[in-house]
């Protein structure tokens, strides 16, 4: 039987986002009137031939992430957004709040400032929501250092700066608990994370992007020693973790004359060092993972793609460690009729390296549809 868990913090959270958030577009008056809300709701739902390692969806249908939205302008110097996520979990349906921010809109030399519940400025996927991704489910990468995606309650300071190339810089700080949600009680605990990105055009028809970022997380687990297959009672939170997460990431597309509606070629590639991982951990004891996908639009409403991922692990047991390797392979097919919908055919194989008895193959279905308000993908 399903139930139903909230998150503790959702319910009044939740009604005043309801209550309280205009639109995104910015008007002169000082109060925004009710008719300025922005409500979007994007629906996920997958069939699974079975579950994967280190997977989040469940055999047979579930619930993928289903969002609901609410955003707007507060006044002439403030912005805020509010987003509540249902998804299945351990056979649970579970409600909790994944962004929760306001942010300046006015501050000068290309500064901004968000302060709330949001998702952090690690990698080229975290950022993003989950419905934009091109497979479904994000690179092992994600799933084992931070939970598939990281938000988390701080603030934030970003930079944009004032050159002809995209040029991106931010320092967050932020709680550290949905990272480690069972970590010891200590007053010093959190995390604090900074990044950059570089990007542009190359010409009409080409254009990348490349990044840095680092993630200082100072929570440690109340559990040092875990069983490789055991898995978090939360649905997200990092599986394999420790004090310091490196990122690097590039991205590269390509369409005709930049019209990326009729063609486009896109090309990303990230990868990830965990160090630090407990007082008995040496140099050469780190986490590793990366991933190399190639999505193609070969028509207006066809993409195919395919992604090959590699993790590499060394799982703490007290004073020594066990390694731990899997990879993975997917190959997609993507119908999308317009930008508000797309329905998905994956299959993906795992192959168990070492510690990770539960890689499979699976075949997956899946649908997307956004209603309401959709805001543009970044790049």
């Amino acid at each position: 039987m399903t139930t139903m868990r909230i998150e503790h913090s959702a319910p009044l959270l939740l009604t005043a986002a309801f209550l309280g958030a205009p639109s995104w577009a910015q008007t002169p008056a000082t109060t925004p009137t009710v008719s300025n809300l922005e409500v979007g709701l994007v629906l996920d739902g997958a069939f699974s031939s079975r579950e994967r390692a280190l997977g989040q969806r469940e055999r047979g249908f579930g619930l993928g992430h289903n969002e609901l939205s609410l955003a707007g302008a507060v006044d002439n110097l403030f912005q805020a957004r509010a987003t509540a996520v249902l998804h299945s979990h351990d056979g649970e349906t579970e409600l909790e709040l994944e962004e929760a921010f306001v942010e300046t809109t006015t501050l000068p030399a290309g500064l901004q400032v968000r302060a709330g519940r949001f998702l952090a400025s690690l990698g080229y996927l975290n950022e993003q929501h989950v419905h934009a991704d091109d497979f479904v489910e994000r690179p092992l990468l994600y799933r084992a250092f931070l939970g598939s995606h990281y938000f988390d309650d701080g603030l934030r300071l970003s930079w944009t700066a004032p050159t002809r190339l995209y040029w991106r810089s931010t320092v967050e700080v932020l709680g550290g608990r949905q990272l480690v949600p069972e970590s010891s009680n200590d007053p010093r605990a959190g995390a604090v994370a900074a990044s950059t990105k570089i990007g542009g055009d190359w010409n009409a028809s080409n254009s990348w992007q490349l990044g840095l970022s680092y993630l200082h997380n100072r929570r440690k687990a109340v559990m040092e020693e875990e069983d490789p297959d055991h898995d978090h009672d939360h649905a997200h939170g990092s599986r394999f973790g420790g004090r310091h997460l490196v990122i690097a990431d590039a991205v590269w597309k390509w369409a005709p004359g930049g019209n990326n509606r009729q063609q486009q070629l896109r090309v990303s590639a990230e990868y990830a060092r965990v160090s630090n991982l407990n007082e008995f951990a040496r140099s050469s004891d780190v986490h590793e993972a990366g991933y190399l996908s190639v999505v193609y639009r070969f028509a207006p409403q066809w993409e195919a793609g395919v992604r090959v991922d590699e993790l590499r692990v060394r799982e703490p047991h007290g004073d020594h460690f066990h390694s731990g390797r899997l990879r993975e392979a997917s190959a997609m097919l993507a119908w999308k009729p317009t930008h508000f919908s797309a329905l998905r055919l994956q299959f993906t194989g795992q192959r168990d390296r070492g510690g990770f008895d539960d890689a499979g193959n699976s075949v997956q279905l899946q649908y997307v549809m956004s209603l309401g308000a959709h805001g543009a993908h970044s790049f």
